[in-house]
């Protein structure tokens, strides 16, 4: 327009402009931090504080002044040659400091800090007992967990072994012409061969019957179910087999 100066471009005072992207936002970003901070320090300064802060600041005022000659114990205290920073005790083996002060500035009643604070410890152990018999509890039932599976696994080991058994002692008893078992239990019979519970038929239970009917395989026929082999006779059974239970051949 007409009647305004021309900007002079080459001025030292338009190069030294900052013209970087960006830098009015940040400076404008700033001086509105800076704005809110004094805004924030008038209010606090021209905020009316409450009784109890104004009670706490003298109290502190005080406390942190130290005694002079004008308060009466400290007077006593010179007349009988007691110097300030010096310990208490005719020999100073007392305190220097005075004792300190326990504001209490609650409504609660006297030890209510000290009952809330144990309340507070024995819950915290009674947690801490409820989480100790929890883990005692899995624990416990989880090696009982080991131990049934681990039963019922060495249960159905025995098993496996007594139907070993009787097919072994069949087939020996037939190769010595005995037709008839020397127990009813010893063979299996045929429309009981792949029954899991063929064994349950007398009172004896699976490791008895093991027991007994391998006794009977290695004095009548010299066998050994574990080793798979028919000796020569008993000192040959004897000399060779490590022994006469499964424990024995692991």
């Amino acid at each position: 327009m007409e009647g305004e100066e021309e900007e002079d471009y080459m001025s030292d005072l338009f190069i030294k402009q900052d013209v970087r992207p960006g830098l009015p936002m940040v400076r404008r970003v700033k001086e509105a931090i800076q704005k809110e901070e004094k805004q924030k320090e008038a209010n606090e300064k021209n905020r009316q504080k409450s009784i109890k802060e104004e009670e706490k600041e003298r109290r502190d005022l005080v406390l942190k002044s130290a005694l002079g000659s004008e308060n009466k114990g400290f007077a006593l205290l010179q007349k009988m040659g007691y110097k300030s920073g010096q310990a208490l005790g005719k020999s100073g083996e007392g305190i220097v400091e005075p004792i300190p002060l326990n504001i209490k500035t609650g409504r609660s009643g006297l030890g209510h800090e000290e009952l809330k604070k144990r309340k507070a410890e024995e819950k915290l152990e009674n947690c801490r007992q409820k989480l100790h018999m929890k883990k005692q509890a899995n624990e416990q039932a989880a090696d009982q967990f080991r131990v049934r599976f681990k039963t019922k696994q060495e249960e159905r080991k025995m098993e496996g072994d007594l139907r070993k058994s009787q097919r072994a002692c069949q087939q020996l008893d037939v190769q010595k012409d005995i037709d008839i078992p020397k127990e009813t239990w010893f063979w299996i019979e045929p429309d009981e061969e792949d029954k899991e519970d063929e064994c349950t038929s007398t009172d004896l239970s699976v490791s008895e019957k093991l027991h007994i009917l391998t006794a009977y395989l290695r004095e009548e026929h010299f066998y050994c179910i574990w080793c798979g082999t028919t000796y020569e006779d008993s000192e040959d059974l004897s000399s060779n087999c490590p022994g006469d239970s499964a424990s024995d051949h692991d």
